[in-house]
């Protein structure tokens, strides 16, 4: 058996203006019958040499360098490139951007390009590398390419399935928000929305990719097994995915609707009650007007104030002809129902 070994390079670029360290790494990793290139956030030249040795084609290394390319499959007679999108997840920020995996294929080689930190694949790579999990590497690097690259795919998708579970615990956030009346839920129902849309852009031709992939990968299997089978487990965790982002998407418009019935409800109870005080303050608001012109009305100060229940006989004569009218209208409105509401 030929010893498997090791060669990696990295390298630390810093970009101008900011503090962030991005690391710009090179490894190789020989298998048995095979060898595996990981790229991480390379440069030009790095592509290019790769590009002279195996011979590819000069717009696919154009798509690799593109910070977005939408997602392909290119099959030639020695190899295939396929350009998939994965979404790297913040847990406090969420879903920012996509990440871009490029994957050239061949009978003897596999190369995965990704401008992004893709967490799931890098463990991997830190797996063949340090030889932590010794039957999980030979698991890896032990069969063929399309074996590999079945790994790769699978755990990025089930990294995906870690992600709709993160979704569905913020709806049920949103739904506690929802009906609780002191918290607005508008802004996190957008940007849960804004998560959602993102994800679909990602799965939708996830599954045609995957696909179409498998159906190319398997003349360059160096052994027996069917790689389609692998493949369609992989379809099943996708339409997972796509189901549940529908039924994620079904739920949050029916609580934006809800959201939206029970702020109006509450905006016309707020008006309701500002209407009511004030018509209930119309009377007083007349009478009130009345009393302060300059014109003779009994009780005024041009005929003489009143005096039969102290100083303050005026005062109270005025707040009792202003709460008649004032009762009046509220039995009324009463009778009709409006203080229900």
């Amino acid at each position: 058996m030929k010893k498997d070994f090791f060669t990696s390079k990295l390298w630390s670029t810093r970009k101008a203006g900011l503090s962030q360290t991005i690391e710009r790494r090179v490894e190789t990793i020989e298998g048995e019958k095979f060898t595996w290139i990981n790229l991480q956030n390379p440069e030009r030249k790095d592509i290019e040499q790769l590009a002279q040795k195996y011979h590819f084609n000069v717009l696919n290394i154009e798509d690799c360098l593109t910070k977005f390319e939408l997602p392909k499959l290119d099959s030639y007679d020695d190899h295939v490139f396929v350009i998939l999108h994965f979404p790297p997840l913040d847990a406090t920020k969420g879903i920012q951007q996509f990440t871009q995996l490029s994957i050239f294929v061949g009978s003897d080689f596999l190369v995965t390009i990704h401008q992004g930190d893709l967490k799931p694949l890098v463990d991997m790579v830190n797996t063949c590398k340090e030889n932590s999990d010794p039957q999980r590497r030979q698991r890896l690097i032990g069969k063929s390419t399309g074996s590999l690259l079945h790994e790769i795919i699978d755990v990025l998708v089930d990294d995906l399935l870690h992600t709709i579970r993160k979704i569905v615990g913020n709806l049920e956030d949103i739904e506690d928000i929802v009906f609780d009346e002191k918290k607005s839920a508008g802004r996190q129902i957008s940007v849960l929305r804004r998560e959602i849309t993102k994800l679909r852009r990602i799965v939708q031709p996830l599954k045609r990719i995957t696909l179409e992939t498998a159906k190319n990968l398997q003349r360059f299997s160096k052994s027996e097994e069917d790689l389609t089978l692998y493949f369609d487990d992989i379809i099943d965790h996708v339409d997972k995915v796509i189901e549940s982002l529908e039924e994620s998407k079904e739920t949050l418009e029916i609580y934006k609707d809800t959201d939206f019935m029970l702020s109006t409800e509450k905006s016309n109870k707020i008006l309701s009650v500002l209407t009511m005080i004030f018509t209930l303050s119309i009377p007083a608001t007349v009478i009130g007007q009345f009393y302060g012109m300059n014109v003779n009305i009994p009780g005024g100060i041009e005929t003489g104030t009143w005096f039969t229940l102290g100083p303050y006989t005026t005062f109270i004569f005025v707040i009792f002809i202003s709460a008649i009218p004032a009762l009046l209208m509220w039995f009324y409105f009463r009778r009709l129902g409006w203080f229900t509401t």
